[in-house]
């Protein structure tokens, strides 16, 4: 049975907003690593709103795209060491 496009846009919205709560910083403030977190923050925020705006305007496609990528920021930020994350259902640690 193929995914219903819906629910998968809301889970992964929904995913990515639990996300960008539990990340945090880890790197010393005004480090390098410190504005690479900044960085990849900023990235999955704006992802988060672009999908937003997207849902607003019927365009679920686009919407899970941004959401999927929001994560995608996030998730590798944990990998990288610039988030102290401790889920291991949002983030693949």
């Amino acid at each position: 049975m193929p995914a219903d496009l819906d629910e998968k846009v809301k889970r992964y919205e929904d995913m990515l907003k639990r996300a960008l709560q539990k990340a945090k910083y880890s790197p010393i403030k005004g480090s390098h690593m410190y504005a690479v977190a900044k960085d990849y923050y900023t990235m999955a925020e704006a992802y988060y709103k672009d999908g937003v705006y997207f849902l607003e305007n019927r365009d679920p496609v686009n919407a899970l795209a941004s959401f999927s990528y929001g994560h995608a920021w996030l998730d590798a930020g944990a990998k990288l060491g610039v988030f102290a994350v401790d889920d291991e259902t949002l983030f693949t640690i």
